[in-house]
């Protein structure tokens, strides 16, 4: 497993989105059990856009040069974009407490969180070229790796993301300032990964 990926991976994943978003203010509001079935759905979310990424890619690993180089901008401008955009965001994130759901709902909820979330195809359609060769006789089942492997740490970071919301929810709510930061310091983390994009080879 290459380093590269694996970093790369970890940025994505940690950076601020409506998953993370989720999972967070289900922490807050309705506790650990609740923020560890918010990530379990949050992570179910990805496969289709694994899946659909897979079998573009299987074709594209064999077309020109132009085509990665248009993906790979595509990925670049989306990423200044959320860049921008989290930057741009005013005030500390609201929670409000809500009723305690069916673990059940909260999975599909999780689940349509993610569908909705271009970040992901992005990334699985901008990233993991670099990562395969296209002459590979196995690049499918490496792509499936590769997507197992990002599945996984999602889970983990979405985990831990909810049970440490679940656990400083009174002085997070107490202390919106340290929102603010976290929130410039994404902002930070998408453009520089906007960066190592834009500098990548095929």
């Amino acid at each position: 497993m290459e380093l590269g990926f694996l970093v790369t991976s970890l940025i994505v994943v940690i950076s601020p989105g409506t998953g993370v978003l989720f999972t967070v203010a289900t922490g807050l509001s309705s506790g650990p059990r609740a923020s560890i079935a918010a990530a379990f759905g949050c992570t179910l979310g990805i496969v289709p856009h694994m899946l659909a990424a897979i079998v573009g890619l299987a074709a594209l690993l064999y077309t020109s040069a132009v085509a990665f180089e248009t993906l790979k901008l595509l990925g670049v401008a989306y990423l200044v974009y959320m860049g921008w955009r989290t930057l741009r965001e005013r005030g500390p994130l609201e929670v409000s407490a809500a009723p305690r759901r069916h673990p059940l709902r909260l999975v599909a909820s999780a689940i349509a969180v993610n569908l909705l979330n271009p970040k992901l195809s992005i990334f699985f359609f901008a990233f993991l070229p670099q990562f395969v060769d296209a002459n590979a006789p196995d690049r499918i089942a490496r792509m499936l790796l590769l997507s197992a492997v990002f599945m996984l740490m999602t889970f983990v970071v979405f985990v831990g993301y909810g049970l440490f919301a679940a656990t400083v929810r009174r002085r997070v709510i107490a202390r919106p300032g340290v929102l603010t930061w976290l929130r410039r310091s994404f902002a930070a983390a998408f453009v520089a990964l906007g960066v190592r994009l834009a500098l990548a080879e095929r």
